[in-house]
C-alpha cells in the first residue's frame, strides 16, 4: 500500500510539473495573441488609411483627366484657328502679290503709252541729215562719238568691238539730227584706243543711212537702254515664257594663289562657319554658330567692320549674296538725263566727266558724276540681300543696309545646311537635313519647289536651269528647274561637304570626307580631276572648297588650320599656306576679282589673305 502510494505521489508531482509547464506555455500564447491582435488591429487602420489615400488620388486622376480632355479640345481649338490663320495669311500674300502685279501691269503699261504718244509725236516731225560740217560749240570737236562701247566676251571670247554713237554736226542739243552706229573689230593684240583717238580722221566719214531719218530721242534712248543695260537680261524657257535674269560680269582674267596674311581678326563669339564675298570684291559676309552676320569692308589690305545683321534663330551654316547691281545702269543714267532741258548736252556733259583711275574691273565700286549739280552713280556690283541657311529649320534673307531679317523662308523640318540666290531674279534654292531641296519665289516668299531626296543635302550650287546638290550618301544629284525628277547622279567616294561651281558654269569642284577634291567636267559628265595631298583632312561635314575666278586653281582649308591649294591646270598641289589659323578651318571664299581670299575656322577667326 505504502508503496502504491509512493508512486501515485510521483505521478502527481510529475502532472502537476506538467501542468504548470503548459499553463506557462498558454501564458504566453495568450501573449502572442494579444500582440497578434495588436498588429491586426494596426495593420487595419493603415489598410484603412491607404484605402482613403487610394480614393483621393482616383479623385484627383478624374479630375486631372477631365483636365486633359479639355486642354486637348483646347489644343485642337487653336490648332484650327492656327490653320485658319495661315490659310487666310497665305491667302492674303498671295492677292498683296497679284495686286503689287497688276499695279505694276498697269504702271507698266502707261509707260508703254507715254513711250507709244512720244514715238507718234516724235514721228511727226521730219529729220534730215546733211553730209557737211556744220559749226559747233568750241568744246565739241565735230563728229566726236557721243559715247563708245566695250564689248568684250568671257574667257577665251574672240576680238573686242567697240559700237560708237555720234551726234549729227549741226548741234549738240538733238539727238534726232543724226546718229551714226559703226563697229570695229580689233584683233586681240591690239592696243586698246582712247576716246581721242577714236575721234580721229576714222570717224569723220559722213553718215550715210535710210533708217536714221527715224531714230528720235526716245528710239535712243531705247537703243542705249539695249545696249548698255547690264543689270538685267532676258531669258528663255523651254516653254517659252521669258524670266529675268542676273547678269555675270567677268572681272577677273588671271588669279594668282594668295602668298600672304594681310588681317587677322576674331570676328564672331563662336565658330564661324560660312564666308561669302559679294560681286564687288569689296564687300565680305561671315557667319557663325553666335547666330549672328557680320558684313565687312576691305579696305587697303584690311577688314573693316560695316554691319552686323542680327535676327536670325539658330547657328549660321551657309551665306550668299544676290549678283544685284545697286546704282543707276548707263542706261537709266541716259534715260535720267533724257528727261531734262538740252539732254544731249547733260549726256555729253556727263560722259566727258573724268572718272576715277580703276584698276581694270578690279576696283568696281560706287562710283558718281556731277552734272549741272546732278550727282549721278554708275553702277556697282554690291549685292543688296544676304541669305542665310540656319539650324532652326529655316533661310533667312536679310537687305544690305537693314539689322533684321526681312524674310523667313519656313518649312523644311530639320537643320537648313545651304541656301544659294538663283541667276533667275527672285529666286532661291536652300537644302536641308530633311532629305529635301526647296526652290523659292521670293516675290511671294512661297516654297514653288520640293525635292524629295534619299540622303541629308550638304550643298547646293545653281546654274542657268540646274541645281546641283551634295548628299550625305555620297553622291552628287543634278536637277533640272524644268524636269520633275533627277536628271543624272555621279557617285564620290565619300560624304560630299561643299560644291563650287566655276564662272563659266562647265567645272563643278566637290570637296568629300575622303579627304579629296575633285573636277567634274560638266559637258561629259565625269569626273576630270582628283586632288589630294599628304597632310590634308576635311576638319568637318560641311569644309567648304572654292575655284579661283579663273579657275585655275583649287583652294581648300584642312583639319590642322593649313590651306592647300592646287593647280587645276597641271593637277599638282601647288602649295601649302600655315598662318594663324589652329584648329580646323571650316569655309573658305576667293574674290570675284581674284585679289584676295579670307578663310574662317572653329576657333572664331577670320583670315585676309592676298
Amino acid at each position: 500500500m505504502a508503496y502504491q502510494v509512493v508512486e501515485k505521489s510521483a505521478a502527481l508531482g510529475a502532472l502537476e510539473s506538467t501542468l504548470e509547464e503548459r499553463q506557462s506555455r498558454l501564458a504566453a500564447l495568450e501573449a502572442h495573441v494579444a500582440e497578434l491582435q495588436e498588429a491586426r488591429a494596426r495593420h487595419a487602420r493603415q489598410v484603412d488609411a491607404q484605402r482613403e489615400l487610394n480614393a483621393a488620388q482616383r479623385a484627383a486622376y478624374e479630375a486631372l483627366r477631365a483636365h486633359a480632355r479639355l486642354q486637348e479640345a483646347a489644343l485642337r481649338r487653336l490648332e484650327e484657328e492656327a490653320r485658319d490663320l495661315l490659310e487666310r495669311l497665305v491667302q492674303r500674300k498671295a492677292r498683296a502679290a497679284a495686286e503689287r502685279n497688276l499695279r505694276l501691269e498697269r504702271l507698266e503699261k502707261a509707260k508703254q503709252a507715254q513711250v507709244s504718244l512720244e514715238l507718234k509725236k516724235a514721228a511727226k516731225r521730219t529729220v534730215s541729215i546733211s553730209e557737211k560740217q556744220q559749226a559747233c560749240p568750241s568744246h565739241v570737236r565735230p563728229h566726236q562719238p557721243l559715247f563708245t562701247v566695250l564689248c568684250a566676251g568671257g574667257r577665251g571670247a574672240g576680238p573686242l568691238t567697240f559700237l560708237s554713237f555720234t551726234p549729227s554736226p549741226r548741234s549738240p542739243h538733238s539727238v534726232s539730227q543724226g546718229i551714226r552706229e559703226e563697229a570695229e573689230t580689233l584683233a586681240p593684240t591690239a592696243e586698246p584706243l582712247s576716246l581721242k583717238s577714236e575721234a580721229g580722221d576714222k570717224w569723220k566719214r559722213p553718215f550715210r543711212s535710210a533708217s536714221a531719218t527715224s531714230l528720235t530721242l526716245s528710239r535712243c534712248v531705247d537703243v542705249v537702254k539695249e545696249l548698255l543695260d547690264f543689270k538685267k537680261r532676258r531669258g528663255h524657257s523651254v516653254g517659252g515664257a521669258p524670266e529675268q535674269r542676273y547678269q555675270s560680269i567677268p572681272v577677273c582674267v588671271a588669279a594668282r594663289p594668295p602668298t600672304q596674311v594681310q588681317d587677322v581678326l576674331d570676328a564672331h563669339l563662336s565658330e564661324v562657319n560660312a564666308v561669302c564675298f559679294g560681286p564687288s570684291s569689296s564687300l565680305l559676309a561671315t557667319g557663325g554658330a553666335d547666330r549672328l552676320i557680320q558684313l565687312w569692308n576691305v579696305v587697303g589690305g584690311r577688314l573693316e567692320a560695316n554691319q552686323t545683321l542680327e535676327g536670325a534663330g539658330g547657328s549660321i551654316t551657309s551665306v550668299d549674296f544676290d549678283p544685284s547691281v545697286r546704282g543707276l545702269s548707263l542706261s537709266d543714267m541716259v534715260c535720267l538725263l533724257c528727261g531734262l532741258p538740252n539732254p544731249l548736252s547733260m549726256i555729253w556733259e556727263a560722259l566727258r566727266q573724268p572718272l576715277p583711275q580703276l584698276s581694270g574691273l578690279r576696283d568696281v565700286a560706287s562710283v558718281q558724276v556731277q552734272v549741272k549739280g546732278l550727282r549721278l552713280p554708275l553702277p556697282s556690283f554690291q549685292g543688296s540681300q544676304v541669305l542665310a541657311a540656319t539650324y532652326n529649320q529655316a533661310a533667312q534673307i536679310w537687305k544690305v543696309g537693314e539689322v533684321q531679317s526681312k524674310e523667313t523662308l519656313s518649312g523644311h523640318t530639320d537643320k537648313v545646311t545651304a541656301a544659294k540666290f538663283k541667276l533667275t531674279r527672285h529666286q532661291a534654292v536652300t537644302g536641308s537635313r530633311d532629305r529635301t531641296v526647296k526652290e523659292w519665289d521670293l516675290g511671294r516668299a512661297y516654297c514653288s519647289r520640293t525635292i524629295n531626296v534619299l540622303s541629308y543635302c550638304n550643298d547646293v550650287v545653281c546654274g542657268d536651269h540646274v541645281i546641283i546638290s551634295g548628299h550625305y550618301d555620297q553622291k552628287i544629284r543634278f536637277w533640272d528647274s524644268r524636269v520633275p525628277c533627277c536628271t543624272q547622279v555621279i557617285p564620290v567616294q565619300g560624304r560630299v561637304t561643299s560644291l563650287n561651281l566655276s564662272y563659266d558654269q562647265l567645272h563643278l569642284l566637290s570637296c568629300s570626307r575622303d579627304d579629296t577634291l575633285k573636277v567634274i567636267d560638266l559637258r561629259v559628265s565625269n569626273i576630270r580631276q582628283v586632288f589630294r595631298a599628304d597632310g590634308f583632312r576635311c576638319g568637318s561635314d560641311w569644309t567648304k572648297a572654292v575655284f579661283s575666278p579663273d579657275r585655275s586653281y583649287a583652294l581648300a582649308g584642312s583639319w590642322d588650320g593649313a590651306l592647300y591649294i592646287w593647280n587645276v591646270d597641271t593637277g599638282k598641289l601647288e602649295g601649302s599656306l600655315r598662318g594663324p589659323h589652329c584648329t580646323a578651318i571650316n569655309a573658305v571664299a576667293w574674290c570675284a576679282s581674284g585679289s584676295h581670299v579670307v578663310s574662317v575656322d572653329q576657333a572664331r577667326k577670320v583670315v585676309l589673305w592676298r
